[in-house]
């Protein structure tokens, strides 16, 4: 069972901690664990958690203080969408960050090309989209191994962003990403589009939920039909709130500075 808990609530930083637990007998500790990080919350600035090597972080979402937000998409397969996508992007002048299989990057070079000629950020979904969680930990290695050599073929080498296929990660595939020197990117507005529930209920989620410093997840795969439609009214509508739209490396960087200062 993966647990997703404890959300930071530090102003201008937001970061996942998981723990995996195997057996059900261990919900008494995970009670009693609640209970002693409530305590060590109280007693001490969560920035010490974020020094702690033994519980590694996951990016959620960046400085709540300035008026910057992240638009990512996940791509694993199709190429129908794409075109459109950039073109709307364009449009607007906002810059994206794209997550892409290295499976559908050797399927796709002539879209592949279009992302980078138009200076979106590239991030990986390692090499096949498939759930990390189901899979051994040695074989994840593998793929991410794999996904690397693909992308330096692909003349991507500094790739170094990783979303976890299907968004699940534990800690022992965190601290993996980690020991191979890779960033792993989450969301803190999930619009559903891929699930196709109408282009009103996309936007209205989207402009209900997105505050400063939000890392938005939307699709640029061939069942995103709804996507180009609500993202024309997502853009300028969010544009007009004053949001600016950064790439995940300046979210992070913008971070970084800010723990500095905080330290």
């Amino acid at each position: 069972m993966i647990f997703h808990g404890l959300k930071s609530e530090v102003p201008h930083l937001q970061y996942f901690y998981v723990w995996n637990f195997n057996k059900r007998k261990r919900f008494i500790g995970l009670i009693i664990i609640s209970m002693v990080t409530f305590f060590i919350l109280i007693a001490k600035p969560l920035t010490t958690f974020l020094k702690n090597e033994d519980k590694p972080a996951v990016l959620l979402k960046g400085s709540s203080s300035e008026k910057n937000i992240a638009l990512t998409f996940n791509i694993s397969w199709g190429e129908k969408r794409l075109n459109k996508i950039i073109d709307v992007l364009k449009h607007y002048d906002v810059q994206a960050t794209f997550f892409i299989s290295g499976e559908w990057a050797e399927r796709h070079p002539e879209e592949l090309k279009l992302i980078k000629e138009n200076q979106h950020e590239i991030g990986m979904l390692g090499y096949r989209y498939k759930n990390y969680v189901e899979q051994d930990i040695d074989q994840v290695r593998k793929d991410l191994l794999y996904a690397r050599e693909v992308f330096k073929k692909l003349d991507l080498e500094d790739v170094n962003l990783l979303r976890a296929p299907s968004g699940q990660f534990n800690k022992e595939i965190i601290e993996l990403a980690r020991s191979l020197n890779y960033e792993i990117v989450h969301w803190s507005v999930n619009t559903y589009d891929w699930k196709r529930p109408g282009v009103d209920e996309i936007v209205q989620r989207t402009l209900n939920e997105t505050e400063n410093g939000d890392i938005i997840l939307m699709h640029a795969s061939d069942d995103a039909k709804q996507t180009v439609k609500a993202l024309d009214i997502i853009l300028p509508a969010l544009l007009d709130r004053d949001f600016k739209f950064i790439s995940i490396p300046e979210l992070i960087n913008q971070v970084n500075m800010e723990k500095e200062l905080i330290e």
